[in-house]
């Protein structure tokens, strides 16, 4: 999960990693007021997740009340790369000295964490990564250390950090460093870091992304989430478990494991072809458990989608053999009863496959086609979808 800066700076503050002090508004009003409270010069700065803002126009500087609120009016509403401000962030304006760049994250090519660093700050990384590569240290973190303070210094020299400050930005860093162990993130990133004319360090700009896989170990983490800009049907699932994520397409798929939904999901695009160019409309495992309840939940989910014109439901039974599938599709149906209110076509293959399709032969509900290969039910569905 990919959070705004002023959540990034929540962190930080929990932390103790010094930033600027300032509050997050959703009116013109709130800035003005949030302006006045500090009491001093502030900085508006346009809360998206997407980068470029300041050439946007995202981020101005305010003299005084008046002009943060003539700036807040200009901001709220931007549309900065597709993303439209709702909210800004209004914090205390710094004299800066120097400008500098930090930031931890995965290594995934080579199984570590690395640490970034460059003397050129404010500046997009992948400039001066294409365009001053010497400036940019990339110093590799063994997992079983971390970062103390001495690492960190030496981190902050090999990204040739001025010998003065040096110290301060080890405290910063080791601190940053921190925020990624403790809150489970999978990135960490300030530009800039910077360097007040008393030589301290502040993160005036914050980029976190949290492992999600993490959740479990983190409740507060979910009062992040922006609800939104999140489809409501992924919130649907994801309030029951489900993995799920919407496609643009008209053809609902429900399968048990990844790896069979994405080959559903191929099998469907291509069928579609046939069939007036019918595609996926979503990604959907239900995991080894395909109980009433679950499969309802699913099909809620699916069928909640004004798109969907049908569902294509492909289970290979395993753990969870086919006959308890079949009698979890039939009291999804139950269940949902007139909200089920278009065509499903269901293959089913593996454990008791037998049993599954005479559950549902006998079932014989107006609704539901059988299938007896994944080829044949991708055709029917995206057949179906397409009338």
């Amino acid at each position: 999960m990919d959070l705004f800066e002023y959540q990034a700076k929540e962190l930080f503050a929990k932390h103790e990693v010094p930033t600027s002090a300032g509050r997050v508004t959703d009116t013109v009003a709130g800035a003005r007021e949030i302006a006045e409270e500090i009491g001093k010069p502030v900085m508006i700065k346009a809360q998206v997740k997407v980068g470029g803002r300041g050439k946007a126009g995202g981020v101005k500087y305010s003299a005084d009340v008046d002009a943060a609120e003539e700036n807040a009016k200009a901001i709220l509403g931007l549309d900065i790369k597709g993303h439209v401000v709702k909210k800004l962030l209004v914090a205390e304006a710094k004299d800066i000295a120097e400008e500098y760049y930090i930031s931890f994250l995965l290594d995934r090519t080579n199984r570590t964490y690395l640490a970034m660093c460059s003397v050129e700050g404010g500046m997009e990384i992948e400039e001066v990564a294409a365009t001053k590569p010497d400036r940019l240290a990339r110093v590799a973190v063994d997992a079983t250390k971390g970062v103390d303070v001495a690492f960190a210094r030496s981190i902050a020299e090999q990204g040739h950090l001025p010998a003065e400050v040096l110290d301060a930005a080890a405290v910063t860093i080791a601190k940053l460093w921190e925020v990624f162990v403790k809150e489970d993130a999978t990135l960490v990133e300030v530009n800039p870091l910077v360097r007040t004319p008393d030589d301290e360090i502040l993160a005036l700009d914050g980029k976190v992304t949290l492992d999600a896989n993490a959740d479990f170990r983190h409740a507060d983490h979910a009062e992040f989430e922006d609800k939104d800009a999140t489809d409501p049907l992924e919130l649907k699932a994801k309030e029951n478990d489900l993995n799920y994520v919407k496609l643009d397409g008209q053809v609902g798929i429900i399968g048990n494991g990844a790896g069979l939904v994405m080959s559903t999901l191929d099998v469907v695009a291509y069928a579609g072809e046939k069939h007036g160019g019918t595609k996926p409309a979503n990604f959907l495992d239900i995991g080894g458990g395909a109980s009433a309840e679950v499969m309802a939940a699913g099909l809620d989910v699916i069928l909640g989608d004004e798109q969907v014109e049908s569902v294509f439901v492909n289970v290979f039974g395993g753990i969870t053999a086919c006959d308890a599938v079949a009698n979890g599709i039939k009291g999804a149906l139950e269940k949902l009863g007139d909200e089920a209110d278009k065509p499903l076509v269901v293959r089913l293959d593996g454990n008791k496959v037998d049993e599954g399709r005479a559950i549902l032969k006998e079932y014989a509900h107006p609704l539901v086609t059988l299938a007896e290969t994944m080829d044949e039910g991708a055709d029917k569905a995206a057949a179906l979808a397409a009338k």
